[in-house]
């Protein structure tokens, strides 16, 4: 597998400036990658090596990666990403430059799935990694949401950006808490931090960490996504989101054409089992185009 030649873009939305980069030769099909939360366009790099027989698109989410941060200091919310993905799709259709298909992990599953099923002529198949639709949870949580959204936020107003030692000690971070393997977490953290006077620093905006003042209720998250009639893959690593792995089968009911496959890897597994997820990517997105 050789290292695919990956161009950095930006992309200026009518309401923001995305950075990105973009991989492949240029007749090839293309491919729109949506990356998770407090990750970034560098986490697609592994996959764009072994999927050398497409162009990847991968952007960076507004607060992440080389992208602007939302303006003001208000709650971020994930509804705000359909947005952002629908400026990101109709200004490369008004291109000529349609996505063939998204490839997206995690929040940018959750994004895409719920954008796609009321967008379905947006591109022709979804790829979802370790991801189905809005996280949920029962409405007796609201206010207790609510007043934790409050106190966190007016915190957040007081507090200094942290600076770390090196890029080292914040790899070293991350694989401590989340068990990511410290290769994939250099790849992200390299374009997540900054280096300043005294060690580095976060790119990212520190809204990001904090929790969502609002979450769908069950019934509401499923009304997003029922009936995405889009040909849709779901990759689910052993090693993954258990609650992912229960949702798997009934999510089928409410896709029109889910298949679900199985594989090696962590929640990250199209970063450290790269070579596996273009595999299964590319043989379902060889049936998507072959009738």
């Amino acid at each position: 597998m050789t290292q695919a030649v990956r161009r950095e873009i930006t992309l200026q939305l009518p309401h923001i400036r995305l950075g990105g980069w973009i991989s492949g030769q240029d007749d090839k099909p293309l491919l729109l990658a949506l990356h998770g939360w407090l990750d970034n366009a560098n986490s697609f790099a592994p996959l764009s090596d072994a999927l050398d027989d497409y162009r990847l698109l991968a952007i960076d989410w507004p607060g992440h990666g080389l992208s602007d941060r939302r303006d003001g200091s208000y709650p971020l919310h994930w509804i705000d990403y359909l947005y952002d993905l629908h400026g990101v799709v109709t200004t490369l259709i008004a291109r000529g430059d349609k996505p063939f298909a998204i490839v997206a992990h995690s929040l940018g599953g959750i994004v895409a799935s719920s954008y796609l099923a009321s967008h379905p002529d947006a591109c022709d198949a979804l790829v979802l990694i370790e991801a189905l639709g809005p996280l949920t949870e029962r409405p007796g949580r609201a206010k207790e949401r609510l007043v934790k959204s409050f106190a966190d936020h007016l915190a957040l107003a007081a507090t200094e950006p942290k600076i770390y030692r090196d890029f080292d000690t914040v790899v070293e971070a991350r694989h401590r808490l989340t068990g990511l393997e410290k290769g994939a977490a250099m790849q992200i953290i390299a374009r997540n931090f900054i280096e300043v006077e005294g060690g580095v620093t976060a790119r990212t905006d520190p809204r990001l960490k904090l929790d969502s003042p609002l979450r769908l209720t069950p019934s509401h998250g499923e009304a997003f996504v029922r009936d995405l009639a889009l040909p849709s893959l779901l990759l689910i690593g052993d090693a993954g989101f258990d609650k992912l792995k229960q949702a798997a089968e009934p999510a089928k009911a409410l896709f029109g054409q889910l298949e679900v496959v199985s594989m090696r890897g962590c929640h990250h597994l199209h970063m450290t089992h790269a070579s596996d997820a273009a595999a299964a990517i590319r043989a379902f997105l060889a049936r998507v185009a072959t009738p």
